[in-house]
């Protein structure tokens, strides 16, 4: 195994790791604000995906500039969907309840998808898909560096947002104690449908970053359930540092491991770590103090 080779597959890593934390920081909101395991998160990432590919396809242009609309439309859906169902289930069954409905607003947008797009595998065609970069002696594809870039700014702007606003520090309150947060003041019911829609905004992002380098079909949000669970369980549920860390960490081994098992064992690393996060630190790796600084 060369070692040109082992630096293309960590340059690869890192890419891939930034891209992973991003499609995790919506999963890691809903749960921090209101405990609620969002199954339907990795479906609405394939409907970003579509509506960035139809977006390209229609108009000839780059899919980026979907996000004009994607990302306003996905926070408006997020909200309505929060306050019309989220917030009728019962808080002593919430997260058990969160679970099976999500799973069925999963199963209704793919059976959506299947009937307006069919289930022929789609692939946004862009003047820059074959193009490439050598990055520290690597050559890696433009759109993988492209979207790279797209989570690194998102994040940024997340953080922004979760640091230096008002409702950043609301939103920070209630994660943190929402009884607390609700003795000063702060209206935690709107919040969380705040909190949701911001969350549903990271999946019109995070869709449209796969959209770039990926091909897409009705069913692929099932792929991504386990992954993006084991990223947010071994992160440390409800912090967003310790998802970004465990995202990079995690898609760093998955694209190492690549060189000797192959794309399909590698991918089994998200598994193991999930179940070793149960079983060692079931309050995952890289939360406690990193999250209550954030």
């Amino acid at each position: 195994m060369s070692a040109s080779l082992i630096l293309q597959s960590v340059v690869l890593g890192l890419l891939l790791g930034g891209l992973y934390a991003l499609l995790a920081a919506g999963l890691t909101l809903y749960f921090g604000v209101m405990r609620v395991v969002m199954i339907a998160h990795s479906a609405f990432l394939i409907l970003a995906a579509y509506l960035a590919w139809y977006f390209t396809s229609q108009t000839g242009l780059d899919p980026l500039l979907s996000l004009v609309v994607t990302v306003p439309l996905f926070f408006g859906i997020g909200v309505l969907l929060q306050r019309g169902l989220i917030a009728r289930l019962r808080p002593a069954t919430l997260t058990m309840m969160s679970v099976l409905l999500t799973f069925s607003i999963a199963l209704i947008i793919e059976g959506m998808l299947g009937f307006v797009f069919t289930g022929t595998q789609r692939r946004v065609q862009l003047p820059y898909s074959g193009s490439s970069f050598e990055v520290f002696g690597a050559n890696i594809a433009a759109v993988k560096l492209i979207a790279f870039g797209l989570a690194a700014v998102s994040l940024l702007a997340l953080f922004a947002i979760m640091k230096l606003t008002r409702f950043g520090q609301a939103l920070r309150a209630t994660i943190q104690h929402p009884e607390a947060a609700r003795l000063v003041g702060i209206n935690t019911e709107r919040i969380a449908g705040y909190g949701f829609g911001l969350g549903l905004a990271t999946a019109a992002v995070g869709g449209t970053a796969l959209a770039l380098d990926s091909t897409i079909y009705p069913s692929l949000h099932w792929h991504w359930i386990g992954p993006l669970m084991a990223i947010i369980v071994v992160g440390g549920l409800g912090s967003i540092p310790g998802a970004a860390i465990a995202a990079m960490v995690l898609g760093m081994g998955q694209s190492l491991l690549q060189l000797p098992l192959g794309t399909t064992w590698a991918q089994t690393l998200f598994y193991v770590a999930l179940f070793a996060t149960l079983m060692l630190r079931p309050q995952g790796f890289f939360g406690g103090r990193l999250a209550q600084r954030f």
